[in-house]
């Protein structure tokens, strides 16, 4: 018998550093997932009739931005110094999961849409096609956590702790007001998304009829499971109600202007 080969040791890249650190933080969340299944077919027809179809998570980004702009708990965080307390910010931001190549290794990175609620859709899909297609290291967010991750590890978790708990409108710039992680393009979903956040926002491949299974995964110490159920029932209406007559006036738009041509 052949003599069997060794393995080998593999140095943490940046990337996996940086996914160590934050979930180093997001296991200390008690999170809990509430989801719903949502029947979209006429927000699906209303995307696919828009010259260039924007992103499904442009288009969930600016709805739940609504809903927490109604809903305030949405846009809570727990903090622990000096004590125990809730902060509110008074817009959402979207902190957007992106899988991305860097020095020759996929990672996840984390973009920021800072208020999506006052935003179009058609401006959200802009960012995120430069943050999907710009060179990471010139991707500001990117760059400063690629920078973390080259200090030592307890001052890195220093950093994480202090950026997370000491002053809310820094957290709220640094980290989100809630998350959005899915990997529906793949026709797979993950069931129970964890991150420091207190809110992130999932959903699985959209169905030919439109169905849906959306969920939120909530921090418990801010907020209970009613509200999020609550949230999720008006997120769907939102959808089927201000984001489809903007997707709808997109499409009318571009029938306008190719008469006009």
């Amino acid at each position: 018998m052949d003599e069997l080969k060794q393995g080998r040791s593999i140095k943490l890249s940046p990337q996996r550093r940086l996914v160590c650190d934050l979930l180093h933080f997001a296991r200390q969340v008690p999170s809990v997932p509430v989801q719903r299944q949502m029947r979209l077919a006429e927000l699906v027809r209303a995307r696919r009739s828009c010259p260039e179809r924007p992103s499904w998570v442009a288009i969930f980004a600016k709805a739940f931005a609504l809903v927490a702009a109604e809903q305030a708990s949405l846009r809570r965080a727990y903090l622990q110094f000096p004590s125990a307390h809730l902060y509110e910010h008074p817009h959402s931001v979207a902190s957007i999961a992106l899988s991305r190549e860097y020095q020759g290794e996929q990672g996840v990175f984390f973009v920021q849409l800072r208020a999506p609620e006052q935003q179009e859709i058609v401006e959200l899909d802009g960012h995120l096609r430069r943050y999907k297609n710009s060179p990471v290291d010139k991707i500001s967010s990117v760059r400063e956590a690629l920078r973390f991750t080259k200090l030592p590890r307890p001052l890195r978790r220093l950093a994480w702790w202090f950026g997370l708990n000491v002053s809310g409108p820094r957290r709220a710039r640094r980290f989100g007001t809630f998350g959005i992680s899915t990997y529906s393009r793949l026709g797979v979903e993950s069931l129970h998304p964890i991150a420091p956040v207190t809110t992130v926002l999932n959903y699985g491949p959209i169905a030919v009829d439109g169905t849906v299974l959306v969920r939120i995964v909530y921090d418990h110490r801010v907020m209970d499971g009613a509200e999020v159920g609550k949230a999720l029932c008006r997120l769907e209406e939102i959808l089927l109600d201000v984001i489809l007559r903007e997707l709808n006036t997109l499409a009318h738009l571009n029938g306008v202007r190719g008469e006009a041509a």
